[in-house]
């Protein structure tokens, strides 16, 4: 009776250990069939990328969209990844081949990339080659070899010219990440990113045109040999001056550009402002601002490098002009620009010259007319006998670009008067004959 019963026992053991090994069996064909499938363990060695302090490489292979491949990758083998420190992708990497991996259309680049960077075996740091005869050579999962070497005498480990400062970094059943001090860069990427770059050198070459005629001397113009920055400006302020005025006067060019030194905008508007507050000027601002392009030419001038010296007739004498004077197409601009002197003078250096030399002529915008300066009443006086003005307001701004002397009429140039005088000479003969 005892015996059967400890017959029965046994085979109830015997049965117990069978189902169990049946149940174990399934547990891991499960387990197995849940990693290819694509789902990754908490222990995972990419899991323990994501959460390490190679917060750099985990960025790039987001951005790169690799996750879902490296997921199906960890399921069928073990990997090894060389991550390079943070400090070698932000400041040690070329700014530029940084900004070529990021651009939308070289994703395949930055793939490539990322790929050459992890081995599907495992190496660990006992594995590694003691000496640079015994070289080892991987394929990653870019399709591309790396080589491992160490240095026996130094313990020193490498893989191509990167030395792996961190090996074993993490160490996990699927994986190992073994920390590196640079980027590797496969020569496939390097290729492609010399490529772009020479195309982008070709295509930013701008076509030349047919060479520019000056049209005052009918010669070819030259181009301006190149000025330091700060020095005074080799061509003539002619050469820099915007076209003539048309019947309804355009803007001049702003100013802006590599060669420009100066705020010469600002200065123009500071001594336009300066002759508003100083009172009595408020005709010439007009000019200048509204009824001509005139303040925004003179910036652009001083931006170039270039000074003046502003003649600035006063309210009473711009009083006095006709109205045919100012009606004729570009009248205002033509008055103005024998006001304006291509010179940096004040009232003190001009006292002196005129003092000195008795009569000066100084060039004005107005091409090919000339002012001329001589001593008068113990101040200086412009222009001819008829049609003179005295130094009224001396100094009225003066910041080392642009000065601005008050005077008390407005200037001509003597063939102009002329014109005029014969002009009223003819009106006065015809009219008797009619």
């Amino acid at each position: 009776m005892a015996f059967m019963f400890f017959n029965s026992l046994l085979l109830l053991l015997l049965l117990l250990q069978i189902s169990c090994s049946r149940f174990s069996l399934a547990l891991q064909e499960n387990s197995s069939a849940t990693v290819r499938s694509g789902q990754i363990n908490s222990n995972s060695v990419l899991v323990a990328l994501l959460d390490s302090h190679y917060t750099e490489l985990a960025e790039l292979v987001e951005k790169a969209l690799l996750l879902q491949t490296l997921e199906e990758t960890v399921g069928k083998h073990n990997l090894t990844i060389f991550a390079p420190k943070n400090e070698a992708l932000e400041r040690d990497l070329d700014p530029e081949f940084k900004r070529f991996l990021l651009e939308p259309g070289n994703l395949k680049s930055l793939q490539t990339l990322l790929l050459y960077h992890i081995v599907p075996a495992r190496i660990d740091r006992h594995s590694w080659p003691k000496s640079t005869s015994a070289l080892t050579h991987h394929f990653t999962l870019s399709n591309e070899r790396v080589e491992l070497s160490g240095d026996d005498s130094s313990g020193e480990k490498f893989i191509g010219s990167a030395k792996v400062i961190s090996p074993n970094a993490v160490d996990r059943p699927d994986g190992v990440i073994h920390g590196i001090e640079q980027l590797l860069i496969p020569r496939s990427v390097q290729q492609d990113f010399n490529n772009r770059r020479s195309l982008r050198s070709i295509s930013a070459v701008k076509p030349e045109g047919a060479p520019e005629v000056d049209p005052r001397t009918h010669r070819l113009k030259k181009p301006a040999p190149p000025v330091k920055p700060g020095a005074p400006p080799v061509l003539p302020i002619y050469d820099a001056m915007a076209p003539g005025p048309s019947l309804a006067p355009a803007p001049a060019p702003g100013p802006g550009g590599p060669h420009h030194h100066f705020n010469g905008m600002r200065q123009v508007k500071d001594f336009i402002q300066t002759l508003i507050q100083y009172g009595g000027y408020n005709e010439m601002a007009d000019i200048l601002v509204n009824l001509t392009s005139l303040a925004t030419e003179m910036g652009r001038l001083v931006s170039e490098g270039y000074v003046l010296t502003v003649l600035a007739p006063n309210d009473e004498a711009m009083a006095k002009l006709t109205t045919d004077q100012l009606s004729e197409p570009g009248a205002p601009e033509q008055i103005i620009y024998y006001h304006i002197i291509p010179e940096y003078q004040t009232e003190e250096s001009m006292y002196n010259a005129v003092r000195r030399f008795g009569k000066v002529s100084y060039d004005t915008l107005r091409l090919p007319h000339k002012v001329l300066a001589q001593e008068a009443d113990g101040s200086v006086r412009f222009g001819h006998s008829d049609g003179s003005a005295y130094l009224f307001d001396p100094d009225i701004y003066t910041d080392g670009r642009i000065s601005v002397q008050g005077i008390d009429g407005v200037l001509f140039p003597p063939e102009e008067k002329a014109k005029e005088e014969k002009k009223t000479i003819k009106v006065a003969t015809v009219k008797p004959r009619r």
